[in-house]
């Protein structure tokens, strides 16, 4: 009987933990939250995404993020031949890889209002993105709802350690405000 007992007492505290106030309140909120999209984010790292993120903004009416892109002069020029409105992309180059698209921007789209994003990757690279951002973008309740961009023939699906790595960093960066990469190299630029 007092196993009963404890076993209820355990349970109804989890049940507490899951659902009450705490830290894992925003990732349930982004969870349940039915909010169209209110943003297009590409991850930079191929011109196919950033012409697949234009389109797609344009359809829907949407501004357009993309992080860590191609270099400004050919993503302005692109986006005009796309015919999409300069006044409704950010063109942001502070992410050094998938972490920091997410880490860099995340703030900034929570003070914005921004509850549910539309990502915009190469399908070999979504699965590992989609991992790294629904717990960066979670922890500030944001929802992200993955668009995969068809991939050339050389593209080969990542391997579940990096896409292993990349969610024990961002579950890091999300405890600590800080990268592991950089905890273990505190300062890149003495190199």
């Amino acid at each position: 009987m007092a196993g009963v007992r404890t076993g209820l007492l355990l349970g109804a505290g989890l049940m507490v933990w899951l659902l009450g106030p705490g830290p894992l309140s925003p990732y349930r909120r982004a969870l349940l939250d039915r909010s169209p999209p209110q943003l297009v984010l590409v991850l930079g790292g191929d011109v196919d995404r950033e012409r697949m993120g234009a389109r797609l903004a344009r359809q829907l009416d949407l501004p357009l993020l993309v992080s860590g892109g191609s270099n400004r002069e050919y993503a302005e020029w692109m986006l005009s031949e796309e015919r999409f409105n300069p006044d409704r992309v950010t063109l942001d180059y502070r992410a050094r890889d998938t972490l920091s698209n997410f880490t860099s921007v995340v703030d900034e789209l929570q003070a914005d209002g921004v509850r549910h994003v539309l990502l915009v990757t190469s399908e070999d690279h979504l699965p590992r993105s989609m991992a790294v951002g629904q717990v960066v973008a979670g922890s500030r309740g944001i929802q992200l709802t993955g668009v995969p961009v068809a991939c050339r023939e050389d593209c080969t699906q990542e391997g579940r350690l990096k896409q292993w790595s990349d969610w024990l960093r961002a579950v890091a960066w999300v405890m600590t405000g800080r990268d592991l990469r950089d905890a273990a190299d505190p300062d890149p630029a003495e190199r």
